[in-house]
């Protein structure tokens, strides 16, 4: 019942023992019955038990003085009756009482008469709930963790819980009912009735020997103060708290250490749910821990060096993840790149000497980018070091041994140039223990949506843009075409558009022409001889390059950006093709 006496339906209370005449019977069996069965009203109905008035013990005496007790109930009976339904509340039925001023109410159900709400059903029910309201109050009372004091609006204490026992060592039986000054004589409590404000977490003695931490505030109702409450907590026990919150914090450090360590899956950060990429992150976490060296294949764009790290860091291998452009490393430079070199070994080496790629790797991971753009020379030495695992700086006596697992990557077919002589097949083995062949995105499609929507949220992050969503039309289109530079075109594409767009929804019109073009001709002009590489490449380069600065306002970084070059690229084509 606690808390619940206001909400509580008629029909748990009413009374069912009611009693009931009808209409046509006469006033005396009415004050018949009430004299001799102490009843308090009659209930007076037709035929068919509908409700048409009542009679009580006050309408009784009223029709004796007046003599016609012979008469039919019909003309006796008080007929504007209120009544309630069985479900209604018995706030409800408290406020209809006090308002029409009467002191029962006959429930009806379906019409019918079911039973009776009084006066004294609803005072006894409000009394029984505020006894078990006390006791409850009590009880929770008694719970909180603090000292709790609530004096009344003279000063006296009317709830002393036991923490506050605890605290003071007064019990509450002691103190109920009397003035708090005469137990405290500083307690902030009573500068509360003057300064009507509250406190929070204030450093307090109310009492030589007692230093606690105290929040206090007046109880006001209606402009009126009625009295004060406070919590109270012991500083020792605060200070203690203070130091459990010092060790959780540090236990709580190591373990956020530990979860960085362990628990984060490097995986998630490849985008997809496809079959054929689930596929592919499942035998990439299979092999992860082994050190076997891992070809990655895959056409361009695909995300290989993505794997390569997801693999890398899902092996919790202590060593560091270095990334190398096999096409970027000039033959010359092979060895003092990959081996390091000693001080002085050469005419322009630095003085303290170099650590090459395998040294920078050890007991980690060297990722081989575009390894089948290495020359053959340089193919003979890497396999060296792969077979023997150990390198000899260039200008230096002794070898190093290595602890270095090797990933390689490439977008070409490495059987085909074996079978070329441009790559040496021993090496194909050596590095191709495992082999991971990643999808194009043409053969994957159902992660465009997935890609495109990572791809919307990092732009605009990266550009405090509002994130716009992309239209259908849109989204089909982006479906429907073949992405030959797979997941780099995706991103640029949509970088492009987010760019482009300054409204909540990207729609075609900010899709680059070329990729729904009908035919290349749509995108480019050519205005020369079509069978013309050189010239149709230099076209459609001029082309990209003023759609490019002409999107960045003329910004060359932005524009390199959405070219996918380095900007010393953009400046030498700038150069070459005499464009302001």
């Amino acid at each position: 019942m606690f808390l619940q006496s206001y909400s509580i339906p008629v029909k748990d209370i009413m009374s069912e023992d009611i009693f009931i005449l009808e209409e046509v019977e006469s006033i005396d069996n009415a004050i018949n019955y009430l004299f001799h069965n102490v009843k308090k009203e009659v209930i007076v109905c037709d035929s068919s038990f509908h409700i048409k008035g009542i009679i009580t013990m006050a309408d009784v005496h009223k029709l004796m003085d007046k003599n016609i007790v012979e008469s039919s109930l019909r003309k006796a009976m008080i007929k504007d009756i209120i009544y309630v339904n069985p479900s209604e509340s018995l706030s409800n039925c408290r406020n209809l009482m006090l308002k029409n001023k009467v002191g029962r109410l006959p429930v009806i159900k379906e019409g019918k008469v079911i039973g009776i709400i009084r006066e004294e059903h609803i005072r006894d029910y409000f009394y029984k709930g505020v006894e078990e309201s006390e006791l409850a109050l009590k009880h929770i009372f008694n719970n909180i963790h603090e000292g709790l004091c609530v004096l009344d609006s003279r000063g006296r204490v009317i709830i002393w819980n036991r923490n506050a026992e605890k605290l003071y060592g007064v019990k509450e039986r002691s103190i109920k009912g009397k003035y708090l000054k005469e137990y405290f004589p500083n307690a902030i409590d009573l500068e509360i009735f003057d300064t009507k404000k509250s406190v929070k977490n204030v450093y307090h003695s109310p009492k030589e020997g007692y230093h606690v931490i105290i929040s206090a505030s007046p109880i006001i109702i209606n402009e009126k103060l009625y009295g004060v409450v406070s919590t109270e907590k012991d500083i020792s026990e605060v200070e203690e708290l203070q130091n459990e919150l010092k060790k959780a914090e540090e236990r709580l450090e190591v373990l956020e250490r530990q979860i960085k360590r362990k628990s984060k899956d490097p995986f998630e950060k490849i985008i997809g749910n496809s079959k054929k990429i689930q596929e592919k992150i499942a035998i990439s976490k299979q092999i992860a821990s082994s050190n076997v060296s891992i070809l990655i294949t895959g056409e361009s764009g695909t995300g290989k060096e993505e794997f390569a790290k997801a693999i890398h860091y899902y092996s919790e291998v202590p060593g560091e993840f270095v990334p190398v452009n096999c096409s970027a490393i000039p033959s010359e430079l092979f060895e003092s790149e990959f081996f390091g070199y000693e001080k002085g070994a050469f005419t322009g080496a630095r003085n303290e000497g170099k650590i090459g790629f395998f040294e920078q790797a050890k007991n980690g991971t060297l990722f081989l980018d575009e390894i089948g753009d290495l020359p053959l020379p340089m193919q003979a030495k890497l396999l060296r070091v792969l077979q023997d695992k150990k390198i000899r700086k260039v200008g230096g006596e002794k070898h190093i041994p290595l602890n270095v697992r090797v990933i390689s990557a490439t977008n070409k077919d490495l059987s085909q140039l074996i079978k070329k002589d441009k790559f040496r097949e021993e090496l194909y083995y050596r590095i191709n223990v495992v082999e991971i062949e990643l999808p194009p995105l043409r053969e994957r499609k159902e992660d465009i949506v997935l890609l495109a929507d990572y791809f919307i949220k990092k732009i605009c992050a990266e550009n405090n843009k509002f994130v716009p969503s992309l239209d259908r039309e849109v989204m089909d289109i982006l479906l429907q075409y073949e992405w030959k530079g797979n997941i780099r075109e995706l991103k640029n594409v949509i970088d492009y558009m987010v760019i482009m767009s300054n409204e909540e929804t990207i729609t075609k019109e900010f899709i680059p022409k070329y990729i729904y073009a009908e035919n290349f001709d749509d995108f480019i002009e050519y205005g020369g001889d079509f069978l013309d590489l050189n010239e149709s490449v230099s076209k459609l380069e001029i082309n990209l390059i003023n759609k490019a600065l002409e999107i960045s306002n003329g910004n060359k970084a932005k524009a390199s950006k959405l070219l996918n070059i380095p900007r010393t690229t953009l400046h030498s084509k700038l150069n070459k093709y005499g464009i302001d």
